[in-house]
């Protein structure tokens, strides 16, 4: 089985929203870091000296490849990351190898073979 991670930079209000949907379209689980900083087209505004940003978390998906690009979709649609600048921004990468999700290789060949 081939694996792909999806990373996902979001707004932390949509954080469970993005969860939600990536689990609706097979995700198995997620690993969720709080309180990212980041910085895009437009620098952050700032006021008196102070910095306008919204909070920002990153999502890590190991998620089976075949899977990969309906989640990522899913996840844009969902977090809204194609409505205005600065609300968020998904990608994948190919994982070479992976470790400790043997009890997960058994559900996902049932998805995998209903996708197919």
């Amino acid at each position: 089985m081939h694996f792909k991670l999806i990373i996902a930079l979001v707004e932390d209000r949509k954080t469970d929203a993005v969860l939600r949907a990536a689990r609706d379209c097979g995700a198995t689980g997620a690993t969720v870091i709080n309180h990212a900083r980041g910085e895009g087209l437009e620098q952050a505004r700032t006021f008196f000296g102070l910095s306008l940003e919204t909070a920002r978390d990153v999502l890590f998906f190991l998620v089976e490849e075949h899977l990969s690009r309906k989640i990522l979709e899913r996840i844009a649609e969902v977090g809204e990351f194609d409505q205005a600048p600065g609300t968020g921004i998904a990608f994948q990468i190919d994982v070479e190898d992976a470790v400790g999700v043997a009890h997960q290789v058994a559900r996902l060949s049932e998805v995998v073979e209903e996708e197919i």
